[in-house]
């Protein structure tokens, strides 16, 4: 079990090292991943989405902590301050995540955070008064996908 532990912190370390390479290898084949911007992503994309936010982040900060696992599981909170590209908005977004783990592979990872706490930080005024509305939640899902699709056809390894 204590090597579900090593496996979330190698996971952050790397995150914080934008290390997308060692993140990516935390994943299993048949993975997948969830939030509320990004959707059921198979492996092959949530490595790419990885490897494309933190090739595009220039201030990005990631702490962790708060980490349980046990033989199967592990969930762990994490905190990302960085700035939104599109707007030049600083975000600090609390999230909580939830791993299924096989063979020291993340099978699924689940993300949760405040949708409507982050549309306000990344999006200001825009995010105040539509961030809550599921049409534009909808709206940034479908940016966020084609804008991964782009990296995909693009540059990811």
């Amino acid at each position: 079990m204590e090597e579900n532990k090593v496996l979330i912190q190698k996971f952050y370390t790397s995150f914080q090292n934008k290390d997308y390479k060692g993140m990516q290898e935390c994943y299993a084949s048949e993975a997948v991943f969830v939030d509320d911007v990004f959707q059921e992503l198979d492996a092959k994309k949530v490595k790419a989405m990885w490897q494309m936010l933190l090739m595009s982040s220039r201030d990005l900060q990631i702490t962790f902590d708060n980490i349980h696992f046990d033989e199967h599981s592990a969930s762990c909170d994490w905190v990302a301050v960085y700035t939104f590209s599109l707007t030049g908005n600083k975000v600090i977004n609390s999230i909580h995540a939830e791993f299924e783990i096989q063979n020291g592979k993340f099978t699924a990872h689940h993300d949760s955070f405040n949708f409507y706490k982050w549309a306000r930080q990344a999006f200001g005024i825009k995010g105040w008064l539509f961030g809550w509305m599921r049409s534009f939640q909808c709206a940034v899902q479908k940016k966020s996908q084609e804008k991964l699709s782009a990296f995909i056809v693009s540059k990811a390894d």
